[in-house]
């Protein structure tokens, strides 16, 4: 790390080239991390384009990048979510796609240039990292470096947790990823939870029908503004957000690992699971396209493992099991498809209604993020 202070110039993205390099420069900070995932670089580009991604069709998006010596050294994004603002009311804004070689001074720069510019915008604290929202990557990693991150989840080097502290930024909320073996029969003690709440009739849980999709979302979308209304910092999704998201994320969806529940006819809870891709993504270096394809075909019917990237329960059917009966069909779907593992995550640190049955499967922590403020006021 750099202990002598060098003229760091940031400077607003505003052409192609400067795209291009805030989009690049993750292959020069992780070049020799054998962990790092390198995501596909048209995807990026769709998640930063306001004409393309709905989510800017409410949220304003602001990039740096950071050079020394006409070489990129750092980046990051401000984004201020207008619907967050206003569903929490307070002004928050969130720094993102936060990238910087080992030196404090080029970080002290881009985070000097994020507050300020959020300060101008009339915001009073900053959150982050959230790629670009809280419903998308989040959160520093701070414990799990050893193993690769799972499907849409983020991943640093360690020394960024000492620059973000070093300029101010505290914690506000920890972010759990549990581990399960799932080459290991199912707990007896849980089997006789199951099986209990299996003779209750009226509660059914299926696998998505992606035949039936546009009806299916319908209840997705009826579950998620309900479910998820109480959590530690939600802010509804538009129905616009939804269809995009459903609309990426079809392709590699496994409705056996997709499951919504029912009670009495009426949408209760749902979980998305997604087949761990990032074992294909590693081999195509950011590139589908033209050869990458081939790559993705062979690796992806290697892929041994998945994530349950979100469950959640209506309030009014809270504490009834159905959470139980939804991980318990999930996981069976995966054994299932043959994965051999299940990640859990993210789970916010004191949400114990959906930790505890994760717990009844003998999950392990394996990895936790954090999410950092600064008031800027």
């Amino acid at each position: 790390m750099s202990s002598v202070k060098k003229e760091i110039v940031v400077s607003e993205v505003k052409t192609k080239k400067d795209l291009s390099d805030f989009i690049n420069l993750p292959w020069k900070i992780y070049k020799n991390d054998p962990n790092w995932i390198p995501p596909l670089i048209d995807d990026i580009k769709e998640t930063l384009s306001k004409e393309k991604n709905p989510f800017f069709q409410h949220a304003d998006l602001k990039l740096f990048i950071a050079r020394h010596n006409n070489e990129v050294v750092g980046r990051v994004a401000v984004i201020i979510d207008y619907n967050y603002c206003k569903y929490h009311d307070k002004n928050v804004a969130f720094f993102g796609f936060f990238e910087t070689t080992y030196d404090y001074f080029v970080a002290e720069a881009l985070m000097k240039n994020a507050c300020e510019y959020a300060k101008s915008r009339n915001m009073k604290e900053i959150y982050g990292p959230a790629n670009p929202s809280l419903n998308d990557e989040v959160g520093f990693l701070i414990e799990g470096f050893n193993s690769p991150p799972c499907i849409k989840m983020s991943y640093n080097p360690p020394y960024y947790l000492e620059f973000i502290e070093k300029l101010g930024f505290q914690k506000i909320k920890d972010l759990y990823s549990y581990y399960i073996d799932l080459t290991k029969p199912p707990p007896n003690k849980l089997l006789r939870v199951i099986n209990s709440i299996k003779t209750r009739k009226e509660i059914v849980v299926r696998p998505v029908n992606l035949r039936k999709l546009k009806d299916e979302l319908i209840k997705i979308k009826e579950i998620y503004n309900d479910a998820w209304s109480n959590n530690w910092d939600f802010a509804p999704m538009t129905d616009e957000e939804i269809d995009y998201l459903a609309k990426k994320l079809k392709p590699i969806v496994v409705p056996e690992i997709v499951q919504i529940a029912e009670v009495a006819g009426e949408p209760a809870g749902m979980s998305i699971g997604l087949p761990d891709y990032n074992q294909v993504l590693k081999h195509l270096n950011g590139k589908l396209f033209p050869f990458g394809f081939i790559k993705f075909l062979i690796y992806r019917s290697k892929i041994n493992g998945a994530r349950l990237w979100a469950l959640g329960v209506k309030n009014k059917f809270r504490n009834i099991g159905i959470d139980a009966l939804i991980y318990y069909e999930t996981f069976i779907g995966g054994i299932k498809k043959g994965y051999k593992w299940g990640d859990v995550g993210w789970i916010l640190e004191d949400n114990h209604n959906i930790i505890n049955p994760i717990l009844l499967w003998d999950a392990k922590l394996y990895k936790k993020y954090r999410i950092y403020h600064l008031i800027i006021s």
